[in-house]
């Protein structure tokens, strides 16, 4: 399971460093244009911070998985999941089926996504569960 996590990581930097695209990719430029200063630069800023967030998450998992199977690796392997199942309802309910539903590739894109919130959050629930209950490691194992 350590190598999900090492995979996992990788995942999570690699989704880090897409956001630096996002501002020209959804042409921010133009389209918050209209916006007052303060709301376009949220937008950016909070972009920022997120990017950052998952760097973060994914440089933990890429480069010491080990710790997250230790008692507190395991708190914030709870966490991490809570974070991802979030992530995975604001997928399905956050966002109007209009953005994608009959473009091949933003459909593409949304199971993608659907996949890959399901599997980090299932992931480091396993984690969670590897580490603080015995019987539940012994499926893992």
């Amino acid at each position: 399971m350590e190598l999900l996590v090492r995979i996992s990581g990788v995942l999570l930097v690699a989704l880090a460093l897409l956001h630096v695209g996002f501002p020209r990719y959804f042409r921010w430029t133009e389209d918050l244009a209209p916006l007052s200063l303060i709301n376009r630069q949220m937008m950016y800023v909070h972009t920022f911070f997120v990017a950052l967030t998952v760097l973060l998450m994914g440089g933990l998992a890429a480069f010491y998985p080990s710790g997250f199977f230790t008692p507190f690796g395991g708190v914030v392997s709870l966490m991490f999941a809570v974070f991802w199942f979030v992530r995975l309802l604001f997928q399905l309910f956050g966002y109007s089926s209009a953005l994608w539903r009959g473009k091949r590739f933003e459909t593409t894109v949304h199971i993608v996504f659907l996949f890959l919130w399901s599997f980090l959050s299932a992931l480091y629930f396993m984690v969670f569960l590897s580490v603080h209950y015995t019987k539940a490691s012994a499926l893992f194992d």
